[in-house]
């Protein structure tokens, strides 16, 4: 029998006593460092004990190795959420004063010799040889990572490489807070005149964000939902190159300046794989992915590239011919803040379709609606708002519920920027359920973005890029929450993370089906649905400048893969900011300025210590992925609940149970199409 994890100790400091009701009200920074000492002492002593030798099975082995981290785990994704979405002074030094520990007890578990040993030991024997293949498959991928992470290695090396992780995860701690931080430091007053062009919501959301810091005119940042509309609408040029200018530069400012970071934590991967046994840091992390090294991703990037590059540089062409056209032959060349203002401009006179008009039919609560009701048709699932304690008083809490009425999982929303939460969007997992002997147990996740927010009367009306991650996150939320997995370590989102990406990607493609829409596109004011003329200029213009967008993800994925398989850190003059900027310069339309530093604030692959890093081609592999199975979800039907029910038993409820490939396998029935991506986003000739 499966034991459970041990039950939260309780104790006048929250974080000790977190159940399936977290009680965010009540947490605070000061209880983050004592909770996380007493969690350590209390996880080494039930490790100790598990690495005694003796008689063992399954059950009183691998599943309490299984279970062994999971409050400490819960309690460490609970203090670095809260740094994210709430953060201060005070979170930042609480997470500072726990990490060396947790990485300390992190890399000495897969260095402890007594449970290397029993591991090996449980392996040889006759339970260990018998066990069913979800069983097997964790025991094995339990091994494969003890050795991959330095369970064989003489005693001095592995001293060395507690070292090195413990480094990595301060300073990619430090990397993130730099990005945060400076980003929260700009702002920007500016009159009205200089926001001409820019939509009427978001000079109203400005202005009430400047009334509400007791300053006039209107108030600018890098938060996305300000800083995409005036790089996008605003017809004041300096404007524009004043915004992208301190956006990029964010990662490289004095007192917060990343870029010698990067150089130290590129350096530290490569140590830390070669101590390893690998070549590179790329094959390190793809070594269990379904890419399997540095070079197969490397190669899927570059053919990519080469296929689209043709089409890319026709769309370039033509932008440059439609600016000379309005501007003039004598007008300066396009530069980074023009290049989205124009080619915004040349979308409005190619469809007549400015994406603007779309935003009334997206009220955030109707899209969530809508999304909800999806769900219910394709997998099965009723979502209903409930109530919990939440970190901020945007927060809303939902429960997952399948067609027999199972608690399947309960989840947070935080959709909106604030200066003390870190940018993107992202989902998590607090706690991970599933099946047990007495039934199942739910899950407990998150999701977070930074939508436009509601301004004055007028509720949250989102971008359609906007709805498309909304669907995304949900995606990823559905993977953790219908995950019906016994086994903890391989349950839900824990998948090989050129994989990981296939269920949330996939969700997107409901965003622009008619049928779907009807569901929630409707006007905020007058509930009119979607016109057909506007949902027609939609799908006209699905594909404007795709390979504009292909070719930038193909960028992000280029440069994190040849600075982690190239890129010699160590060389004299090593430079990896120039490095990169001359990667990237090949992926953009205009020329980059001198000082370009993007690479300092890419949070996907420097922020944590493995994060994305050499693994941001996954997003790429995953749109083939995605692009191919939802052909079979277009050709039986989009609502076709059968389809969706193989999907969930293929898919969604199997986690990391089964090879990735397999999984694919079992739903399609055949291996991935890589074409299915190109003709998607229209670059094939006819």
């Amino acid at each position: 029998m499966t034991q459970a994890p041990t039950a939260p100790v309780q104790s006048d400091n929250p974080l000790l006593n977190v159940g399936f009701r977290i009680p965010f009200d009540q947490i605070r920074p000061e209880h983050a460092e004592p909770a996380v000492d007493t969690l350590l002492a209390q996880t080494q002593e039930r490790l100790d004990t598990l690495a005694r030798a003796g008689e063992r099975d399954y059950a009183d082995f691998m599943a309490d190795l299984d279970t062994l981290t999971e409050q400490l785990d819960t309690v460490r994704v609970i203090v670095g959420h809260l740094d994210s979405v709430v953060t201060s002074p005070e979170w930042q030094a609480a997470k500072r004063a726990i990490l060396p520990k947790v990485t300390e007890f992190y890399t000495n578990l897969s260095l402890h010799p007594g449970l290397w040993t029993a591991l090996k030991g449980f392996a040889g024997t006759e339970a260990g040889r018998g066990l069913d293949p979800v069983r097997a498959r964790h025991l094995k991928l339990t091994i494969d990572e003890f050795r991959r992470q330095g369970a064989d290695l003489p005693e001095d090396q592995k001293a060395r490489l507690l070292e090195v992780n413990t480094r990595l995860a301060q300073i990619t701690n430090d990397f993130s807070k730099n990005v945060l931080d400076a980003t929260a430091a700009f702002e920007l007053y500016v009159p009205t005149e200089r926001l001409a062009g820019v939509p009427e919501r978001v000079q109203e959301a400005t202005r009430l964000d400047a009334e509400k810091h007791g300053q006039q005119g209107h108030r600018l940042t890098l938060h996305l939902p300000t800083l995409e509309p005036v790089l996008t609408y605003a017809d004041d040029r300096e404007l524009r190159r004043e915004l992208w200018l301190a956006q990029n530069s964010v990662g490289s400012q004095e007192g917060r300046d990343n870029r010698p970071l990067v150089g130290e934590i590129l350096r530290l991967r490569r140590e830390q794989a070669r101590l390893l046994g690998f070549r590179d840091f790329a094959d390190y992390v793809l070594q269990d992915r379904m890419a399997g090294g540095g070079e197969r991703a490397l190669t899927f990037e570059r053919d990519m590239e080469a296929r689209v590059r043709p089409f890319y540089e026709r769309e370039n062409a033509e932008l440059e011919a439609f600016y000379r056209e309005q501007a003039g032959a004598d007008a300066p060349a396009l530069e980074a803040w023009d290049v989205g203002y124009w080619a915004e401009k040349q979308r409005q006179a190619k469809y007549a379709f400015d994406e603007e008009a779309l935003r009334p039919y997206f009220a955030m609560d109707s899209v969530l609606s809508g999304l909800f009701e999806i769900c219910r048709r394709v997998f099965g699932i009723t979502v209903t708002e409930a109530q919990a304690p939440g970190w901020h008083p945007e927060v809303r809490y939902y429960d997952i519920r399948d067609e027999a009425g199972t608690h399947l999982a309960s989840f947070y929303t935080d959709w909106f920027p604030r200066d003390t939460k870190r940018a993107g969007a992202w989902m998590n997992a607090f706690l991970t359920g599933g099946p047990r002997e007495d039934g199942v147990e739910p899950h407990l996740g998150l999701m977070c973005g930074n939508m436009t927010a509601p301004s004055g009367d007028t509720p949250a009306l989102l971008s359609v890029r906007e709805v498309e991650t909304v669907f995304h996150e949900f995606g990823h939320l559905l993977h953790h929450a219908m995950s019906n997995v016994e086994v903890r370590s391989l349950s839900g989102t824990r998948v090989a993370w050129d994989f990981v990406e296939l269920p949330s990607q996939i969700m997107e493609n409901w965003v622009l089906e008619r049928g779907a829409l009807d569901l929630f596109a409707r006007h905020w004011q007058t509930g009119e649905r979607l016109p057909d003329e506007l949902f027609e200029k939609l799908v006209a213009a699905r594909n404007y400048r795709a390979a504009n967008a292909t070719m930038r993800q193909l960028s992000f994925g280029t440069v994190d893969l040849e600075l982690h398989v190239e890129f010699d850190a160590d060389a004299p003059g090593a430079d990896p900011v120039t490095f990169a900027r001359d990667i990237m310069a090949r992926f953009y339309p205009y020329a980059l300025p001198e000082d370009y530093a993007r690479i300092a604030q890419f949070g996907h692959l420097f922020s944590s210590p493995v994060g994305y890093g050499a693994g941001y081609y996954s997003y790429k592999w995953a749109e083939v992925l995605d692009a191919d199975a939802f052909s079979r979800f277009a050709q039986e039907g989009i609502f076709n609940r059968e389809t969706g029910r193989a999907y969930v038993e293929s898919i969604l409820s199997r986690g990391n149970s089964k090879d990735a490939a397999e999984l694919y396998r079992d739903f399609m029935g055949r291996d991935p199409d890589a074409e299915a991506l190109l003709r998607r986003s229209g670059l094939v000739e006819a």
